[in-house]
């Protein structure tokens, strides 16, 4: 199921959650920018590979994406839910709470296989926080999906 729109108003106009889709497009198509080598270069320089932890790699990994479907389905389920969330919280706590999420993601998953030399990347776990957070607070909204069925 994917997510087309939801029934929740928003009553402020959603600046963070506009600021951090712009932020992700844009280094995404930095990201995509590059040649192969280079690219790699970037994202083992910038993700985070438990095995190598550098806490400041915990930030900068939810702001890059293994591809443009991961780019694109990660922004639209932000800007599905984080606006709504952000007019609850405000600016300020909208964007703490967004990080924070984030980072409990990526250090969950440095504890859970702390000798990966995979780099992990996307702002997933930051989303699923802002999901999270959407189902406490608006548990009776209506969510309008598209359902996509593939037979075999």
């Amino acid at each position: 199921m994917f997510p087309i729109r939801d029934s929740q108003p928003s009553y402020s106009k959603p600046v963070v959650t506009v600021f951090l889709i712009v932020i992700n497009i844009l280094i995404f198509l930095f990201e995509f920018s590059l040649d192969p080598y280079s690219q790699n270069a970037f994202i083992a320089t910038y993700g985070l590979v438990p095995d190598h932890f550098h806490f400041v790699n915990v930030l900068t990994s939810m702001f890059l994406h293994g591809g443009w479907m991961h780019v694109l389905g990660n922004m639209w389920f932000l800007w599905i839910f984080g606006d709504n969330i952000e007019d609850i919280l405000g600016h300020g706590k909208y964007l703490a709470f967004y990080l924070l999420c984030g980072i409990a993601a990526g250090m969950t998953q440095t504890l859970f296989s702390p000798g990966s030399r995979v780099p992990m990347v996307g702002a997933s776990g930051a989303i699923a926080g802002v999901m999270g957070a959407y189902l406490i607070k608006f548990p009776r909204s209506q969510i309008r999906t598209l359902l996509i069925l593939i037979f075999f």
